[in-house]
């Protein structure tokens, strides 16, 4: 899956560049498709025995290629987001709800954002919410609706003034963008939620 995730992200450079230099330096779209290739080195050479060895790669090879703070913060996302699956070999619903939860509760101890500071807490924080009403649903469905509450969050950003980072400078003039590093979470989301919707239908179709 995440293979597959890697593969979306990093088609989706041009993408990404062009919201971060509406608001940012524009080197956002090239940042996260540089991790990724790091992810997809670090995957590929590796076997994994559990979600969250295989989350704390994911994070370090991010880390350690992005750099700056998208680097830190996408990085701490699935670095915190697998410290409490060590034991957890299935993705399902309830796990993806904690690691969703714990990468957000990662996110904001190191970066101090909150909703409506225009970041990608504003795309992970409701979908964090609803994968905690969604943790007994088939994992297709579950990814559905966050990812829907991700899209919506990211939308939102849209209206908001930056507090943090370069679009900060910019005041009311960020207004009607959206935020990339939300743009980012929603695509890696999307991504994970197109990949099992097709793994889903393959094995009905068997």
């Amino acid at each position: 899956m995440f293979l597959s995730v890697a593969g979306k992200m990093r088609a989706s450079t041009d993408f990404l560049t062009g919201l971060d230099k509406a608001v940012g330096d524009g080197d956002h779209g090239i940042g996260m498709a540089r991790g990724f290739e790091a992810v997809v080195t670090e995957l590929e050479k590796k076997n994994f025995d559990s979600i969250g060895a295989l989350l704390q790669a994911i994070g370090t090879a991010l880390m350690m290629s992005i750099g700056g703070a998208s680097g830190a913060i996408f990085g701490t996302l699935f670095r915190g987001g697998g410290s409490s699956l060590m034991r957890e070999q299935k993705l399902n619903s309830r796990v993806l709800s904690r690691m969703l939860s714990a990468g957000l509760d990662s996110v904001q101890a190191r970066g101090k954002a909150k909703p409506g500071d225009k970041t990608m807490v504003d795309a992970l924080e409701p979908a964090a919410k609803i994968a905690r009403e969604l943790v007994d649903a088939p994992l297709y469905q579950s990814l559905i609706a966050i990812t829907e509450d991700a899209r919506q969050g990211m939308e939102k950003t849209k209206g908001m003034v930056a507090t943090t980072g370069k679009a900060k400078t910019l005041g009311t003039r960020a207004i009607g963008h959206a935020d990339p590093g939300s743009a980012s979470l929603y695509l890696i989301l999307k991504s994970m939620m197109e990949f099992v919707t097709a793994c889903d239908s393959m094995g009905s179709a068997a």
